[in-house]
């Protein structure tokens, strides 16, 4: 059994198995994914049993941003294995294929939805919440003067503008890029749409095709509430995904349960030393002092001096890192507690391994809680 990077005469193969695991639509979306100049092949992993592709993963190229602050990361989506393979081992294998892809292309972390617990397996953690999609339960009114249709492509600026103004607020966000806005537009699986009021573009949304049953309209955005409204009513959804305040009185009940994006980090000095601005931009306003992270098996000093942070300093086992006036920080729960909305004061509350120290104000201002936005692939 080889774990490699796919080829171009894989396609068929890759398309079939996962069209056998999944949707029609996703032998689209490895069809537009591979063949397109900005992702190809590259971005596919493979196990070959002898010319045979019984198992795939793709790992797709995205930029996270952190209070103003782009960080490269990698999205894992499209994982099939034959039925035949299931239990052998191979998405372990192609995890591992995505981790050493990911060093090479310099991203900082990694993220992923889907099956519950699968990927702590491999080392990712639930951090991120993800936005509920809710019942439409009583259905807006559109105003007169707007009309609805597919995206296209010329439509991509005023995509990215009307996401990019709804993304205005929140601490971590990440939108689609221009390729991506290609093969969302192409794809099957879900449709692009543009409101428009005499003849101006308002408002955007995804929404899933009515042949996969009762309608998802998600990633909504739109210049002002009539907009919004008329996206929806013009789509008319079973559930929408909640984002926009104007749709609050139309959607049924939050679910108690919680879905989550999982985060893997790729390394802990590198994304540190990548979050320095941020850091930086926190600390602003607190007294010169000196901060410690302990991570238990290893720990970081480093000096603020009121303007700047100082280099970064790392040591080894650090068990106690209250009683050298540091915070103590699970490894595994870095991610919840940089991305997340929870920040110190929230995750203390939860997990004893995560704790301030004896610098409260410190460390709550170098890690409070996040609100985020993130636009993926495939509508949650």
């Amino acid at each position: 059994m080889e774990i490699r990077t796919s080829r171009p005469e894989d396609l068929p193969q890759i398309e079939k198995l996962v069209v056998s695991r999944m949707d029609p639509s996703d032998g689209v979306d490895a069809r537009l994914l591979m063949t397109d100049p900005d992702a190809g092949c590259d971005w596919v992993g493979v196990a070959d049993d002898d010319g045979r592709i019984v198992s795939t993963l793709t790992l797709m190229d995205e930029t996270v941003t952190l209070a103003g602050l782009d960080i490269p990361a990698g999205q894992i989506e499209q994982v099939a294995t034959d039925t035949e393979y299931e239990g052998k081992g191979l998405v372990r294998g192609l995890m591992d294929w995505a981790n050493d892809r990911s060093a090479e292309r310099g991203h900082l972390l990694q993220f992923v939805m889907g099956v519950p617990y699968f990927y702590r397996q491999f080392g990712y953690v639930y951090s991120i919440p993800i936005k509920q999609t809710r019942p439409l339960v009583r259905k807006p009114e559109a105003v007169a003067g707007h009309t609805i249709r597919r995206a296209t492509e010329a439509d991509i600026p005023v995509l990215n503008q009307l996401q990019d103004e709804a993304q205005q607020g929140v601490d971590l966000r990440m939108g689609h890029g221009t390729p991506c806005w290609r093969w969302l537009i192409d794809r099957t699986g879900s449709i692009t749409w543009i409101v428009d009021r005499d003849g101006t573009p308002v408002a955007t949304g995804r929404s899933t095709p009515e042949e996969e049953g009762d309608v998802v309209l998600g990633e909504i955005a739109g210049i002002d509430d009539d907009a919004v409204k008329a996206l929806v009513a013009l789509v008319n959804p079973a559930e929408v995904g909640e984002r926009h305040p104007a749709l609050e009185d139309h959607l049924g009940a939050r679910r108690a349960d919680l879905d989550q994006y999982m985060v893997r980090i790729q390394s802990i000095p590198g994304l540190l030393e990548h979050l320095r601005p941020v850091f930086a931009q926190r600390l602003r306003g607190h007294d010169p002092d000196e901060v410690v992270l302990g991570f238990y098996r290893t720990h970081v000093r480093f000096r603020w001096d009121g303007e700047e942070i100082g280099p970064y300093e790392w040591g080894g086992t650090m068990l106690g890192p209250g009683s050298q006036g540091g915070a103590g920080i699970a490894p595994d729960l870095l991610a919840p507690l940089l991305f997340g909305p929870h920040g110190m004061d929230g995750l203390r509350r939860r997990f004893s391994d995560v704790y301030p120290g004896p610098k409260e104000d410190l460390m709550t201002r170098l890690f409070p809680p996040v609100t985020s936005d993130l636009l993926t692939f495939y509508l949650p």
